[in-house]
C-alpha cells in the first residue's frame, strides 16, 4: 500500500502501487509492491526522448532542453520557449504533431482568455516542447518531418532503443500516447534504473532539468518540488507514475495503480525518508506534498498518509 485517505482518524480508501529504488548498475536497493508489473511510461519518458533529440542534432540550449523534457503547463515563458524552438528552425506551431489544447495551468488558460484567445492551439499542449525538439532533430538529420510520430521513424526507433538499453526492459508492445507520439511499456524497476542512469548517461538532460525545474512542470508540482528540494531531477507521467534521479546515481520509479499522481509523489517522498535521504530542511520543503490534504467543500476533512514499507535489499 502506498497511501491511505484518512478522515476523522478513520481510513476511507487505500491506494496501492509499486516503488523501486535502484542504482545505476542495476542493483535493486529497496522496493515495495509488484515492481515488475508493466505499465506505460507516459510523460516520464520525456527526459529520454529529449536526450535522443539533442543527440541527433536538435541543438537545444539548457532552457530549451528543460522544456523539451517537460509537461509544460502553458505559462507564457514555457510557450515562448517552444515558439522560439520552432522559429529558429523555420518552423511554426502548424508543424507540431500534438493536438490543439488549452494550457494545463488554470491561470495560464484564464490569461489567454483575457487576451482574446478563443480556441486551443498546438503550442499550448503540454507535450509541445518535446515535439518541437523531435522536429529539430529530424531537420538536423534530414529525416522526414511529416511522419516523425510513427513508431518506425528513425528518431522513434532511437528512443525505443535507448529506453530498452537504460532500463534493461523490452518497451514493446508500443502504444500511442495522448500527444500522438509512441508510448512505451516499463515497470517500476525499469523506471528506477533508467532514472538512476540519468546523471551518468544523460548529463545534458540532468543539467538542464536540475537548473530549471520549474520549466519541467511548475512551482508547486510534485516533480518540480522534489527536484528543487534535492540534488535531483524528477518527472511525472500521466496515470500516476513518477521517476526521480538523484545526482549520486540512485533512481526511484513509482507507480500508483489507480493512476493518482499525488499518491506516487507521497510514496517517493516517504521512500526517500525511509532511506535516510532527507535532511530536516528538505523534509520541511516537501511536507505539503508528503501528506496532502483532502478537502470536502470548504473544509479540510483528511489527508493522504503514507503506508509504505520498503523492503531493503
Amino acid at each position: 500500500m502506498l497511501a491511505a485517505r484518512v478522515r476523522s482518524g478513520l481510513v476511507e480508501t487505500f491506494h496501492d502501487g509499486a516503488v523501486a529504488v535502484c542504482d545505476s548498475d542495476g542493483a535493486l536497493i529497496a522496493s515495495h509492491g509488484d515492481i515488475d508489473r508493466p505499465f506505460f511510461i507516459r510523460s516520464a519518458a520525456k527526459p529520454f526522448q529529449a536526450h535522443v533529440s539533442q543527440s541527433e542534432g536538435a541543438g537545444l540550449s539548457n532552457l530549451e532542453l528543460a522544456v523539451a523534457s517537460a509537461s509544460q503547463r502553458g505559462h507564457p515563458i514555457q510557450v515562448a520557449i517552444v515558439e522560439a524552438m520552432l522559429a529558429d528552425s523555420g518552423l511554426g506551431p502548424e508543424n507540431l504533431g500534438c493536438p490543439p489544447d488549452w494550457p494545463l495551468a488554470r491561470d495560464a488558460a484564464l490569461g489567454l482568455a483575457r487576451t482574446g484567445v478563443s480556441r486551443p492551439e498546438r503550442v499550448f499542449h503540454n507535450c509541445s516542447g518535446k515535439h518541437a525538439a523531435f522536429l529539430r532533430a529530424c531537420l538536423a538529420q534530414s529525416w522526414p518531418t511529416q511522419s516523425y510520430l510513427s513508431a518506425d521513424h528513425p528518431l522513434q526507433i532511437r528512443v525505443r532503443d535507448l529506453l530498452s538499453a537504460l532500463g534493461r526492459h523490452d518497451p514493446e508492445p508500443i502504444g500511442v500516447d495522448g500527444c500522438g507520439a509512441p508510448v512505451y511499456r516499463t515497470t517500476a524497476r525499469a523506471l528506477g534504473l533508467m532514472y538512476a542512469r540519468v546523471p551518468r548517461d544523460l548529463g545534458d538532460v540532468f543539467a538542464a532539468m536540475h537548473q530549471y525545474p520549474a520549466l519541467v512542470g511548475e512551482n508547486g508540482a510534485g516533480d518540480t518540488t522534489i527536484a528543487t528540494a534535492l540534488n535531483a531531477v524528477a518527472k511525472i507521467g500521466a496515470e500516476g507514475c513518477l521517476g526521480v534521479g538523484l545526482a549520486d546515481q540512485i533512481g526511484i520509479g513509482a507507480k500508483s495503480w489507480d493512476g493518482r499522481s499525488d499518491v506516487a509523489v507521497v510514496a517517493v517522498i516517504e521512500a526517500l525518508d525511509q532511506l535516510g535521504r532527507l535532511e530536516q530542511s528538505q523534509r520541511q520543503s516537501l511536507s505539503a506534498l508528503a501528506s496532502p490534504v483532502v478537502s470536502g467543500g470548504d473544509q479540510v476533512v483528511g489527508a493522504l498518509e503514507p503506508r509504505l514499507s520498503l523492503n531493503k535489499t
